[in-house]
């Protein structure tokens, strides 16, 4: 799909049947919103990607309230080959009710569909369920339009304030034959709620209806458990989370190995003239037969509202 059209298309979405807004409670009003961010990640087989993109919000709010437009160039470079390059244009939209909240980015690439959408509530049991469809970057998958649709839902369980246990159940259906049913599950406990210091012990386990059916990691079955511990701190506005874990992990071809993760975070508010910066970190890994498989990630994003 050409440039004009991607952006033309989008644009004309964000202008027509634009949804009507709930109040926010503080009775802020909506301002105009333009950003720009650049995700980068690469990985052991020496894979990379990036993201460039452009966010037009003619309703904004902040990221929980916003309607607009987005404009996306990615290149995908895997192994190390040539870059492919495609263009990928979202409507944007987001709004809370006195209940409920939702979020979606839905687009399309100029070959399908493509995008995100997730509702949630408020109540003391908190539910959450939510929709995903985007490429499988790999050689194969951006060469041949290897695609993946993830559907799911969350659950809250609350114990007493300092200790709690969330659920996930999902249905990852992919381009081809391979289905992938996820579990996933996590106990959480407030060490420090001032700090917003608290520990986690994450575990989630999938299984695929037919493995290793491209060049994607597909084993028949994968199993994580990690013990993470996490700080989200807010101040003045802005908002920092550290993450670090190590535990175990293993498939169906390897036997159980270490198991890494790390994170970073920051959002900061707007300031005076309506500026605002948000940067995010993450590294990973993965069993295979040759060794761990390390992953990781980098975006950075600036904005102004006026």
């Amino acid at each position: 799909m050409k440039t004009n059209h991607v952006v033309a298309t989008i644009v004309v979405a964000g202008f027509c049947g634009a949804p009507a807004f709930a109040q926010s409670a503080d009775g802020q009003p909506f301002s105009h919103a333009v950003s720009a961010d650049l995700f980068a990640s690469t990985d052991a087989d020496n894979t990379e990607v990036y993201r460039a993109g452009v966010n037009l919000d003619f309703k904004y709010r902040g990221e929980e309230q916003l309607l607009g437009v987005r404009y996306e160039q990615a290149w995908y470079k895997p192994l190390g080959q040539r870059a492919r390059t495609r263009e990928r244009g979202f409507l944007r939209y987001a709004d809370k009710g006195k209940d409920w909240a939702w979020t979606s980015q839905i687009g399309t690439d100029g070959h399908t569909v493509l995008g995100s959408a997730s509702i949630h509530n408020n109540a003391k049991f908190r539910q959450e369920y939510f929709v995903e469809r985007d490429i499988v970057e790999t050689p194969r998958g951006v060469d041949e339009g290897i695609y993946y649709t993830f559907v799911g839902a969350a659950l809250d369980l609350p114990v007493d304030k300092n200790n709690g246990f969330t659920l996930v159940g999902g249905v990852q259906e992919f381009t081809g034959r391979n289905v992938r049913l996820h579990a996933r599950g996590t106990y959480t406990h407030s060490i420090k709620s001032d700090w917003g210091l608290s520990f986690q012990l994450r575990s989630r386990y999938y299984h695929s209806t037919h493995p290793r059916e491209f060049d994607y990691y597909s084993p028949r079955y994968y199993l994580q458990i990690l013990p993470v511990v996490q700080m989200r701190r807010y101040s003045g506005g802005w908002r920092y989370l550290l993450a670090a874990g190590i535990g175990g992990q293993r498939d169906a071809v390897t036997d159980w190995t270490q198991s890494r993760f790390a994170a970073a975070e920051m959002t900061s508010p707007a300031n005076k003239r309506g500026w605002f910066i948000k940067a995010a970190a993450q590294y990973s890994n993965t069993p295979l037969r040759t060794g761990i498989y390390d992953y990781g990630q980098l975006m950075l994003g600036v904005g102004k509202r006026f």
